[in-house]
């Protein structure tokens, strides 16, 4: 009878041992948010939510590309080192899509960004259209983080001359610079937004709900 009683004791080891570890675990997935691209710099987000596209992706790269695993609007993606031209970032871009198959996220930052400063609970600009929300179809969707700052609708429409949209990406508002099919002119667009030195992401069109399909100011 003597050897069993330390046997509470040594219970109580092991289960603390186990929700230890447990949190061991836990602690390992917790995901950091993704680090802002440096201004100018063109970012490349792969989105790949489980181990295994992580794994498939990093064995794809070269390794002088660095990748990270972070969360970027809710989504788990691969952020893959910064790219100075939008060439390049699209190349790597179709090269992940062919090789892996996996959906890219190319994010950018204007060179001056003194005067665009994120505010909370930004509010959606005027709209012109019926509330009728709706998944966008296959495609690219060019994105503009206006900041709380409806007033950007007029510019940006300079810029892409056209309408814009009002859309939900990732449970966050944006306005919809442009919906294209069209790979190359998704890409344009994106370039002449951050050269305009607006904050723009090209994304999954899929992925995103159009809120207005035309909002003014």
């Amino acid at each position: 009878m003597h050897r069993f009683q330390n046997l509470p004791s040594v219970l109580g080891l092991a289960i603390a041992g186990l929700i230890g570890g447990m949190s061991s675990v836990l602690a390992q997935k917790t995901i950091p948010s993704c680090q802002p691209p440096n201004a100018g710099e063109y970012l490349l987000l792969v989105v790949s939510p489980t181990a295994n596209n992580q794994k498939q992706l990093r064995s794809a790269l070269p390794p002088e590309l660095k990748t990270i695993t972070c969360k970027y609007l809710n989504e788990t993606v691969t952020r893959v080192g910064g790219f100075n031209k939008i060439d390049d970032a699209n190349r790597w871009a179709r090269y992940v899509s062919n090789i892996v198959g996996l959906s890219a996220i190319i994010t950018t930052r204007p060179t001056t960004t003194a005067d665009v400063q994120p505010q909370s609970q930004p509010r959606p600009p005027q709209q012109t259209v019926s509330y009728n929300p709706q998944a966008l179809g296959e495609g690219y969707a060019v994105l503009v983080d206006y900041y709380n700052r409806p007033e950007l609708v007029n510019s940006v429409q300079q810029v892409v001359g056209g309408n814009v949209g009002f859309v939900s990406y990732g449970q966050r508002p944006y306005l919809l610079a442009v919906y294209t099919t069209n790979q190359s002119e998704a890409y344009n667009t994106l370039q002449k937004l951050n050269n305009g030195g607006f904050v723009a992401s090209l994304v999954d069109s899929r992925k995103v709900i159009l809120l207005r399909s035309t909002v003014r100011f």
